[in-house]
């Protein structure tokens, strides 16, 4: 085919498939398209010795692990049909930590932070949406790798500090540098993945992972600095580069990662955090990570309760079995079971507490009798000692829409359980379909003439019970209000709800910016934060009054400005007004409840 004729087929296609969104994002397209031609257009070659290339012969030998050899390996060659049933756990359980094997290098511009204008507060691996940054601290005098620049850590003698990239596993969408909060063009700037690699970051971040734990507990774990010392035990997903999602799932895995159980609702959640061959949640270096498992779209809430009951079930015969002990049983084991007794209901008091209940039981000299027997049966369900963190992960489409009258079940069971909803308002994972979650005026898959009705308020309805806290979140617009919402939550003996909003692909926007693009959400009211503890039946109103341009910020996401392109300036303009009195009418609600 001639090239102008190709030219024009391509230009022909960019405007069907595009012209709902925008002229602009046609141009784009367009842009794009006529970039290729002249210098830009390289002739390569292909060796003509591929074309005898044995399959399998030739392929990157990769890491070490046998899991990854004879598994992971194959699937990614594409030769997966070749591997024999045998080869899979029989109970369908597969290793986590596999992502950290793959290595990819996909990005083209990767990080790079100017230690002398790094101010160390741990931002731009906060937001990471997939773990790529993270702090390293390195004791005064230690071998380290030439080419690491590190210098004095504020607030920890005798360590040197750096925030080091992993530039294989970067995904280059550089939200890091737009949040950086160092003034003059920031401590982060974008640089070609092979001027990286070149300096040597990606052994520099070799050493890194390697480094020995520092005790930071002078950093509160809920600080955004303190967190960030906290291993992410999810990493290198395979999420959308600036996937507003990832960063609240990783978030959460640094403050509760090594006790939590999850359940997964299916969805883009789902996808990214559990694709074959490969899986991104992970452990520390002390082997304790998250147990991960995803259930059917339509029950994951129900999934999650009976992970909850499973495990109630078995700490309260085990909690008889300690109760019984104590009563026989002298000296140090018997303070062990009553320390044990006490911080029962308490997560972390109940870790340290079965941690010392173990070492007493396991030098017991006792051989015999009922106390012998009772050790024994303590000792095979020291798995289920200390409390568990139950989370229920899915997007809006699970929580308000499909899998909602199982949400609403579970939250009114009154059980401990965790529930993360990552609300893009619209089904991202199925191609862009329009849920209860989607405001007024936004276009949608199955919504292009744009969303008619109200948005759901599902924090409102889950707070009508009383006894379900309830917080609404944008890390990029508070990230302390996120931080002190999780705490809270997972303290609380009972169910839990957490919202959080997450720019999407599907919005139309600038990735990079996702993070800014949720203060901005905030700062015009088109997203409130709050908080409602039953504790005391507090609710608290975070974020302020609105300041921003609320039709300037619809303007600009694609969802609602194509609305204008396929409906008219007089029905988009009237479907944006309702849009903005409606979030001012929940904003009234919301502070006549907080008192305002």
């Amino acid at each position: 085919m001639p090239y102008d004729q190709a030219v024009e087929y391509m230009k022909y296609m960019a405007k069907k498939s595009f012209g709902r969104k925008g002229d602009a994002v046609v141009q784009m397209n367009y842009n794009a398209i006529d970039s290729a031609a002249g210098d830009n257009l390289i002739k390569i070659d292909v060796p003509a010795a591929w074309a005898k290339a044995t399959t399998g012969a030739e392929m990157v030998q990769g890491h070490a692990d046998k899991y990854y050899q004879e598994i992971i390996k194959p699937i990614l060659y594409l030769q997966g049909d070749k591997l024999k049933s045998s080869q899979f756990n029989a109970d369908g359980h597969v290793p986590t930590g596999t992502t950290k094997f793959e290595k990819r290098g996909v990005a083209v511009l990767v990080p790079e932070i100017d230690i002398n204008k790094c101010v160390q507060c741990g931002t731009c691996s906060f937001v990471c949406p997939h773990a790529c940054l993270r702090p390293a601290l390195v004791a005064n005098g230690a071998a380290k790798p030439a080419t690491m620049e590190t210098k004095a850590a504020v607030g920890l003698a005798g360590y040197e500090y750096k925030m080091q990239v992993s530039p294989l596993d970067c995904m280059g969408c550089g939200v890091c540098a737009t949040v950086c909060p160092v003034k003059d063009g920031g401590a982060i700037k974008m640089i070609p993945l092979a001027e990286s690699l070149a300096k040597g970051e990606d052994k520099n971040w070799e050493y890194a992972v390697e480094l020995p734990d520092v005790d930071t507990s002078k950093f509160k774990k809920d600080t955004v600095k303190g967190c960030q010392f906290c291993t992410p035990l999810f990493e290198f997903s395979g999420a959308c580069a600036g996937c507003g999602e990832t960063p609240y799932v990783k978030v959460i895995t640094q403050l509760f990662g090594e006790d939590m159980v999850v359940a997964n609702a299916t969805g883009c959640s789902s996808i990214y955090g559990g694709s074959s061959p490969t899986c991104p949640y992970t452990t520390n270096k002390q082997g304790r990570g998250p147990a991960w498992a995803n259930s059917l779209f339509e029950d994951n809430a129900e999934f999650g309760y009976g992970m909850n009951l499973a495990y109630t079930a078995r700490r309260n015969a085990v909690k008889g079995k300690i109760e019984k002990l104590a009563e026989i049983a002298c000296g140090e084991g018997k303070t062990a079971c009553e320390n044990y007794l006490a911080a029962f209901n308490d997560r972390e008091p109940s870790k340290k507490a079965a941690a010392e209940l173990v070492k007493a039981l396991e030098n017991c000299h006792v051989k015999e009798g009922e106390a012998a027997e009772l050790i024994k049966e303590i000792l095979a369900d020291k798995d289920c000692l200390a409390k568990k963190s139950i989370w229920i992960f899915g997007g809006d489409g699970w929580a308000y829409d499909i899998g909602y009258g199982g949400l609403d079940h579970v939250l009114a069971s009154g059980e401990d359980v965790n529930v993360l909803v990552l609300d893009t308002e619209v089904y991202s994972n199925t191609g862009g379909q329009a849920s209860k979650s989607t405001n007024i005026g936004a276009v949608a898959k199955f919504a292009s003439a744009g969303k008619r009705v109200k948005k759901k308020d599902l924090g409102m309805i889950a707070k009508s019970y009383g006894y379900v806290y309830v917080a609404q979140c944008a890390m990029g617009s508070n990230p302390a209000q996120l931080l002190k919402a999780l705490t809270e939550a997972e303290a609380y003996h009972g169910p839990s709800l957490i919202i959080c909003y997450a720019p999407c692909i599907n919005h139309g926007i600038n990735m990079t910016k996702s993070q800014l693009e949720e203060k901005a959400a905030v700062d015009c009211g088109y997203w409130q934060l709050y908080r409602y503890n039953p504790e005391g039946e507090v609710f608290t109103l975070d974020s302020k009054d609105p300041t921003g341009d609320y039709q300037a910020f619809l303007a600009g996401e694609t969802r609602y400005a194509s609305l204008v392109k396929t409906q008219g300036a007089e029905v988009a303009n009237e479907l944006f007004k309702k849009t903005e009195q409606s979030a001012k009418e929940r904003l009234e609600g919301y502070k006549k409840l907080a008192g305002k």
